[in-house]
């Protein structure tokens, strides 16, 4: 007999694009659900780089069924091709949505969940794990913890807050944890609230990802302001045709632009590049820092930098899982089967084959991982390929299996499609080492 009766909401972990747009798939199909949002306002992760203008356009980030949602109390879309920043996607899109009649009552902020479970089973279990509910542990935003019951998950809480480390091997490398104060993840806004800590000083990006061009792009035009301001970019590997991308190739025209700025941004000596760099220690060096390495030619040592920027992509935190049954890739960590259409080791394109519910499940039934978290790992994720995901997910959900399997989607290439043998499947790393990497050590530009 089931435990799970038609009442319980299916949980929606996050609140970002692709959480908030299961929600509206959701209630489109007169399900009820249950939104759980770790941060203080829906969209923590979004407005964390609110400054970051984003290289696919508003038709690629508004979904479907939150449009319709939205246009029902008077919503407008924002023109079509035009590029939203971080903040102005939560402003003028995420935010609208999460307060409609719809979705309100079903969100609730500052809720962390930090454990699932089946009621009554532990992960041994395996007899009737499918007529048990899922039992979710809440963190609510005063420190209580409560259970809550759903039918079904969706975690679409992202990977934004797992950032990868700056060690070649995958853990920390010596010294971070205590110089953590000098380090920054993600995309600070050097141009803006974060200003300070950049200005006149000399700043080592690690990572060869769109993060890392960012950073650099911004860090470029921070030293045309402020006297004093250097920067030093170092990558794992030592072929950047991924960062570097198609240029007037790549069917996202901006994407292609943000490439071809950072290349002009080396070529013209305004960003010193180390290739092939894997970094494996930090150490304090009067008031700055020297950073310790490996390359083809043997070890190296840059610097001294006052500030490093961490940008080597992110990894899912999987210990909210411990007690389900997944079936992961082993390398990166997405669903199983979503692993070979995204490995980086094998693509550049750009381009995932459809996929949709069946792709994203788990041996623990009416479990789903969606959005960036289904990748793992990998890189290049794009908002309609979230929405594309939980649509399929909600119609299987709402028992239509012929809408669930009718998966299309349809992403722009970057016009550098090549097969990459041996590269790093950590994203933003650009790749493995190889032998005859470029020589190091020396000063920033």
């Amino acid at each position: 007999m089931s435990d799970t009766p038609a009442s319980l909401p299916v949980a929606v972990i996050g609140a970002g694009p692709v959480g908030l747009a299961a929600a509206a798939h959701l209630v489109a199909r007169g399900l009820p659900v249950k939104v759980y949002e770790a941060g203080t306002e829906v969209a923590a992760h979004v407005r964390d780089w609110g400054h970051v203008r984003l290289f696919s356009p508003w038709a690629f980030n508004v979904d479907p069924a939150a449009r319709a949602l939205l246009a029902r109390r008077g919503w407008e879309m924002p023109p079509e091709s035009a590029h939203p920043t971080g903040a102005e996607l939560v402003g003028r899109y995420l935010a609208p949505l999460a307060a409609t009649p719809d979705l309100a009552p079903a969100i609730e902020t500052g809720a962390r969940v930090t454990a699932l479970s089946r009621r009554g089973l532990d992960k041994a279990a395996g007899r009737d794990r499918a007529a048990r509910s899922f039992v979710l542990a809440v963190r609510e935003r005063g420190g209580r913890l409560r259970r809550d019951l759903a039918r079904a998950v969706i975690d679409a809480s992202g990977t934004w807050a797992t950032p990868n480390p700056l060690g070649a091997d995958g853990l920390p490398a010596a010294g971070e944890a205590a110089l953590a104060d000098r380090i920054a993840t993600g995309i600070p806004d050097v141009l803006g609230r974060d200003r300070a800590a950049y200005a006149g000083r000399t700043t080592l990006v690690v990572g060869a990802g769109h993060s890392a061009a960012n950073v650099l792009l911004d860090l470029g035009r921070l030293a045309e302001e402020e006297e004093g301001t250097r920067l030093l970019w170092a990558t794992r590997g030592t072929d950047l045709s991924r960062v570097y991308g198609g240029g007037a190739q790549d069917r996202l025209a901006a994407r292609g632009d943000l490439g071809l700025r950072l290349r002009a941004l080396v070529e013209a000596g305004r960003a010193r590049l180390v290739r092939g760099f894997a970094l494996t220690a930090l150490r304090p060096a009067g008031a700055g820092l020297l950073v310790e390495g490996e390359t083809g030619s043997g070890p190296c040592t840059l610097g001294p930098v006052d500030r490093i920027v961490t940008a080597t992509g992110q990894r899912p935190d999987l210990a909210l899982t411990r007690e389900l049954r997944l079936d992961l890739d082993p390398g990166l960590e997405s669903a199983r089967a979503l692993g070979p259409l995204i490995d980086p080791n094998l693509h550049s394109c750009g381009s995932v084959p459809p996929h949709g519910h069946r792709e994203l499940a788990h041996p623990e039934p009416g479990f789903y991982t969606a959005g960036i978290k289904s990748y793992g790992r990998a890189p290049t994720f794009l908002m309609m390929t979230g929405y594309e995901q939980v649509r399929s997910i909600a119609a299987a959900l709402a028992g239509d299996r012929a809408a669930a399997d009718e998966v299309a989607l349809v992403l722009p290439e970057t016009g550098i499609c090549t097969t990459v043998r041996g590269a790093d499947p950590g994203g933003d790393s650009g790749g493995a080492v190889s032998s005859g990497a470029g020589s190091c050590c020396g000063r920033a530009a």
